[in-house]
């Protein structure tokens, strides 16, 4: 779609519980019009389906995408679960150490794609080696960075060494015990907790805690799946309902259920959510805490074509992202999934992809190369967030 295309017939969301049949016209990777088309560029046919904006992946560590769950929690914070499997010499950590970081860390990408995800956050570097323009999402390139207070001490300079219009992302309070607790109030103190802070996780933070990370109006990267695997335990129903700022992360394979669609299962158990309720958490509050300025999590004129596009079934915007099933993702006006029944709208650059439990698509990915590299270490049998990659 690098020419100026229109998307006609289907449904379009406004907003949470709202859609309404028009065009989208595209070009130059921008929503040009949200109107019906009179001009004669060429027109895809999108009736019966739902178009949503592109969803945003808050939190992931996108290298890890193939990795398995590891670890036997609960374990009281973060320092310790990474104690315990990080066995770099050791079965199954030193076989996936041997793919290299940029096959897995695309097939993280595609991880997120599947899912419907346009838009990710990943928590290290960004680099210009491996989040390209071939990648499958868009990888948040503006933004400061820590890991945490245990594994980063320079977080301070890190902070002041980021853009004042970026955001600066941290883990804290990643744990249940007094030692993780403790980190919201050492960043206060530090000066590090205002509107630019996300902070990654936050399961520790008490009543005082979440009082301060509200008047600071800090955001919250949610990871329920991951949260619940670690620790045991993750932000409760009156914390997310607490007017905080949240917004829904996968975090790492090596803790997660699976992709952002099970995440957002996860999460509407985990936290009593409605799906009205879960539907900003994977489309404006991620890119208001991300100060993403470009429309993305929305679907408006002038702003970016990021989009999937489903199956109109009758249902709400937010009621389609429960058991998510793309037809189509474009990111930037580009087709990067399509299902067998939009094949024509791919070209050489695409092949076939299926995963187990999710269903098949064309995926703009060089995916033989992709599943050579990760078989030559890992064998036959690899798996892509939990879910083996099908033949």
């Amino acid at each position: 779609m690098e020419q100026i295309v229109t998307l006609a017939g289907g449904r379009v969301t406004l907003t949470a519980l709202r859609a309404e049949k028009t065009d989208i016209t595209i070009g130059r990777g921008r929503i040009l019009s949200l109107a019906p088309a009179t001009a004669t560029e060429p027109r895809h046919d999108l009736s019966g389906h739902l178009i949503l904006p592109g969803l945003i992946n808050a939190h992931d560590h996108l290298e890890f995408g193939l990795f398995p769950r590891l670890g036997n929690g609960p374990y009281p914070n973060a320092s310790q679960w990474a104690a315990d499997i990080y066995l770099p010499e050791a079965s199954p950590v030193r076989e996936h150490l041997l793919v290299s970081k940029k096959v897995r860390a695309t097939w993280g990408g595609i991880r997120n794609l599947l899912s419907g995800v346009t838009t990710v956050a990943h928590h290290n570097p960004w680099e210009s080696s491996i989040f390209g323009r071939t990648f499958p999402v868009r990888v948040v390139r503006r933004y400061g960075w820590a890991h945490s207070l245990a594994f980063s001490p320079d977080v301070a300079d890190r902070r002041r060494r980021t853009p004042v219009r970026w955001p600066f992302i941290v883990h804290a309070a990643e744990g249940t015990d007094e030692t993780a607790r403790a980190e919201v109030g050492r960043l206060d103190e530090m000066g590090l907790l205002n509107r630019r802070t996300m902070l990654v996780h936050a399961v520790a933070a008490g009543l005082p805690e979440l009082e301060t990370i509200s008047m600071r109006g800090a955001a919250i990267a949610w990871c329920p799946s991951s949260n619940l695997f670690t620790l045991g335990r993750t932000l409760s129903p009156e914390t997310l309902r607490g007017g905080l700022h949240i917004a829904l992360g996968t975090d790492s394979s090596m803790t997660a259920e699976g992709d952002l669609i099970d995440e957002i299962r996860v999460a509407r158990a985990a936290g009593e959510l409605s799906a009205p309720e879960i539907y900003p958490l994977v489309t404006t509050n991620p890119a208001r805490a991300l100060r993403l300025n470009e429309g993305q999590g929305l679907i408006r004129e002038r702003g970016v074509a990021d989009l999937v596009v489903v199956k109109d079934e009758g249902q709400t915007p937010a009621d389609a992202l429960s058991e998510l099933r793309p037809e189509l993702v474009i990111v930037g006006g580009r087709v990067m999934l399509a299902s067998e029944r939009f094949a024509s709208l791919t070209d050489g650059d695409f092949h076939p992809l299926a995963i187990e439990g999710r269903g098949r698509w064309l995926v703009r990915a060089k995916i033989p190369r992709l599943r050579a590299a990760a078989e030559e270490a890992l064998g036959p049998e690899i798996r892509l967030a939990g879910r083996r990659v099908c033949d």
